[in-house]
């Protein structure tokens, strides 16, 4: 019985007063991995303000003291929601045959009804009403999601920058309204659908083009 007892505060540790079992590395990872996806389902799906951290532990199916063993505040979970959620935006782009498959994949219903858009329709009106680190990580997500976009057309293009920028902006602008009034006027969401389509086909028509 002593030497269990022994074994069993080997690891443990004191954490303000009381014991608690350490965990490995591995299982703190994946802790640690589990907050950040409910984190990134959660935020995207209600954004930022309307999600706790108790609520996000608990659908990662941890205790919320454990939170901030692996992240300083909310915000800066916040910070890394951005950095995940974008680069699986990154990954979709470019593992898309063309910008053409990806405009058909992005102006879609089902992409409009999911709960959990893109970072740029779900989180952007969120970022601008948080911390400067949580902004400057969304930003730099928009810029990879750009660049993303960019190397999808030919490298000649003088104007391909403004462009993809332009096409980006047509894509979450044109969704984000679309999902606005899909339930009130699902008839005017598909209109918009299918001029978002339009348009984001016509710039990727004007790619390499010397002028208009």
């Amino acid at each position: 019985m002593i030497c269990i007892i022994k074994t069993v505060k080997r690891h443990r540790r004191l954490f303000f007063g009381r014991w608690v079992v350490r965990v490995s590395k591995q299982k703190a990872g994946e802790h640690r991995d589990a907050i950040l996806a409910a984190a990134s389902r959660l935020f995207r799906a209600r954004g930022f303000d309307k999600v706790g951290v108790a609520e996000v532990t608990q659908a990662a199916g941890l205790t919320h003291g454990g939170f901030y063993g692996h992240f300083a505040s909310k915000e800066a979970l916040a910070a890394e929601v951005c950095d995940l959620s974008f680069g699986n935006a990154v990954r979709r782009v470019q593992a898309s045959a063309s910008l053409g498959d990806y405009i058909d994949y992005y102006v879609s219903a089902e992409h409009r009804d999911r709960e959990g858009p893109c970072p740029m329709v779900a989180l952007g009106t969120d970022v601008s009403r948080l911390s400067g680190p949580v902004r400057a990580h969304f930003s730099e997500g928009v810029a990879r999601y750009v660049a993303a976009i960019r190397a999808h057309m030919p490298g000649d293009d003088p104007m391909a920058e403004g462009k993809a920028s332009a096409l980006v902006s047509i894509l979450v602008g044109g969704l984000s309204l679309a999902r606005a009034v899909a339930a009130t006027d699902p008839a005017l969401s598909e209109n918009i659908l299918a001029g978002v389509r339009e348009q984001a086909r016509a710039v990727v028509r004007s790619v390499g083009r010397a002028g208009p």
